[in-house]
Order: C-alpha cells, then sequence, then structure tokens
C-alpha cells in the first residue's frame, strides 16, 4: 500500500458510498483506516540489540583470530554506545521500525487492533448484529473485514477474503478511496441480500470514514 493520506474529497464519497449501501439494508457498514497499528519500538529494539550481539560476538572472534587484545570493559562500553544509538535512531525515526519487526508480527498488530476498533466503534451492538468493519492499516499493508455474527453466518469466507483482495490491490495502487468505495459496494450487496432495508430501518452507527 503507497497511499498514505486522504482528502477531504476521498472521505465524503466513502460517506456516500457507505450512505448509498445502507439504503438498501438494514445492516451497518463502518470503515476506519489506521496510519499504523502499534509503534513497535520495543519490538525494534529487541531485534536491534539480537543484531548487536551478533555483530559483537563475530567481532569477538575476529579479534581473537588475529591476536588483537581489547579489554573487556571497552568492549562492552562500545557495545552499550552501538546500542543506545541504535535504540536513539528508532525513537527519534519511527518509520524505521517497522522495517526491523517480522510480517507476521506485524499482521498480528494489525489484526488486533481491527479487533479493538470493530468494539470500540460498537459495530458489534447493531440489533440484528449485521455490523460489518472495513479496516486498513497502511503502515502494516494489511486490510480485513471483520463481520458481525448475523451477517458472517450467513456469508461464505471466500467473499470476504476477495473484498480484502480488492481493497489491497485498489491501495496497491495509490487508489484507497476507490478500494474503500468498492468494498463498501459489495458488502452493501451481501447485507442487502440476506438483510433488506424495513420500514422501520434506524441508522445505528455513523456513516463516515474514521482515520486513526
Amino acid at each position: 500500500m503507497t497511499q498514505t493520506t486522504l482528502n477531504a474529497g476521498d472521505h465524503e464519497r466513502i460517506a456516500t458510498a457507505i450512505r448509498a449501501a445502507e439504503a438498501e439494508t438494514s445492516g451497518e457498514i463502518y470503515c476506519v483506516v489506521a496510519h499504523r497499528s502499534d509503534g513497535y519500538f520495543f519490538t525494534a529494539a529487541f531485534a536491534v540489540t539480537l543484531g548487536i550481539l551478533l555483530v559483537s560476538l563475530a567481532a569477538a572472534f575476529a579479534l581473537e583470530y588475529w591476536w588483537v587484545a581489547v579489554r573487556l570493559p571497552h568492549f562492552v562500553i562500545v557495545q552499550l554506545l552501538a546500542l543506545a544509538a541504535a535504540c536513539a535512531l528508532l525513537w527519534w525515526m519511527p518509520g524505521l521500525r517497522i522495517w526491523l519487526v517480522p510480517r507476521n508480527l506485524l499482521y498480528r498488530a494489525a489484526h488486533d487492533n481491527a479487533l479493538r476498533q470493530f468494539y470500540a466503534r460498537n459495530v458489534h451492538l447493531t440489533t440484528e448484529r449485521t455490523g460489518v468493519l472495513i479496516f486498513v492499516s497502511l503502515a502494516e499493508r494489511y486490510a480485513e473485514v471483520v463481520a458481525d455474527a448475523g451477517i458472517d453466518a450467513k456469508v461464505p469466507q471466500d467473499k470476504w477474503d476477495g473484498i480484502v483482495a480488492g481493497l489491497i490491490r485498489h491501495a496497491g495502487e495509490n487508489r484507497l478511496a476507490d478500494g474503500f468505495v468498492a468494498a463498501i459496494s459489495t458488502v452493501g450487496g451481501l447485507l442487502s441480500a440476506h438483510f433488506p432495508v424495513s420500514e422501520h430501518d434506524a441508522n445505528e452507527l455513523d456513516d463516515h470514514l474514521v482515520e486513526i
């Protein structure tokens, strides 16, 4: 994913798409885009510490091989200075951290954030359990659709996976807003097929994209 910002026009397009989709269903659609799902400082610092220890070990063997004597206190001081400099760099340049975190940990953090947003935004509290969260975390290049029990029981997993794949493809083409609009349209179609709009339908969630 390369697009990291959405302008006011993008927000309005997405809100309009949500309202249009919900006009055909009693279900609810909520959209969240996170710039990142974790700070990753400690994970990155652990990776740096491990790297410095491995380099130090290799350096110790090399010095021994070449018969170069280095006093242990000096060797330890150099290690500590290297670690302090690396941690300071990670602190002042947060963008570097994500490159030191394994992909499975990035995806786990983004997934956990999607679930937090699902509950924090009350998507799980709709009357018929028909809330659907469309979630993207940009730094982790991650997207997910979290569907509540009412609609999830009626839709096979491959349908949700297809929506996610389309959203990721659009984001990778720098068309994140288009991806959200397409995802909203598809989710709206699934909801309307199983939960068509009723005469006394009430709008239970806000119809806009939240950026965090």
